[in-house]
């Protein structure tokens, strides 16, 4: 495969930043996409050229650092996985690539296409864990759950804050990613402790730190690689209201 790509270079958050154009041959269709940007920067660096900055880690899935908007998508053209799980075979021989980073005002550009996303941090400090002390280990059948209950949180906590809900929002809302870290928590009995506090004190920062606020239009739950469903966010506002209404 043949294939001309459009990247966004940019020096840091204070320099404008532009589209320069790229190619890249004989590719096979079964090299996944961060492959292909390791082609691209071999053949940069060979012709003395400044490779493009790009985060990755894992390259599995699982982190979510190698987030990338690709051709108007969160994570390109495929559902239900992040860049680094993406194949060129979802392209054909002779397509223009268009790459870019995270567009969201609290993630500003660090270089290229990797921005700060150091914002999610602060919100989980926020409040977004449990510092009750909890003692030795307990037995796994100490503190019963109800399965739906335990399903529920499980399926929250596999958001992995790669940040393409806030990308793809038109608000740049980071309501989809709390919720999904509230709701891993309000379902188990070891959360409800500081869940009042944890509501508030996460919404606060939230808004502090210049996310949107949702609308709920639906198009963070269609780009989420784990397929983190918005119903979460429900159960946050009905968190947050609570709080609100016991103070």
């Amino acid at each position: 495969m043949n294939l001309k790509l459009r990247i966004w270079r940019q020096k840091d958050a204070k320099d404008s930043g532009r589209f320069e154009e790229y190619t890249v041959e004989n590719i096979s269709p079964d090299t996944s996409f961060l492959e292909m940007l390791d082609i691209l920067n071999n053949n940069l660096i060979h012709e003395g050229k400044e490779p493009v900055a790009f985060d990755h880690d894992c390259r599995e899935g699982i982190c979510g650092m190698c987030s990338l908007f690709i051709d108007g998508r969160a994570h390109g053209p495929d559902d239900d996985i992040t860049t680094c799980q993406l194949h060129m075979r979802k392209f054909k021989d002779g397509d223009t690539i268009t790459i870019e980073p995270w567009r969201s005002a609290a993630f500003p550009v660090i270089k290229d296409l990797v921005v700060d996303r150091s914002a999610f941090e602060k919100i989980l400090q926020a409040g977004g864990f449990i510092s009750v002390n909890t003692g030795g280990v307990p037995d796994a059948n100490a503190i019963p759950i109800p399965k739906a209950d335990a399903d529920e949180s499980m399926d929250a906590s596999a958001c992995i804050g790669c940040g393409a809900c806030v990308a793809t929002c038109k608000n740049g809302s980071a309501m989809l990613f709390m919720a999904a870290r509230v709701s891993a928590l309000a379902k188990l009995p070891q959360g409800r402790v500081e869940a009042t506090r944890r509501a508030k004190a996460m919404v606060a920062k939230m808004d502090e730190l210049g996310f949107g606020g949702c609308t709920n239009t639906g198009a963070c739950e269609a780009e989420c690689p784990k397929g983190i469903s918005i119903s979460h966010i429900a159960r946050l506002n009905r968190e947050f209201l609570c709080a609100k209404l016991k103070d």
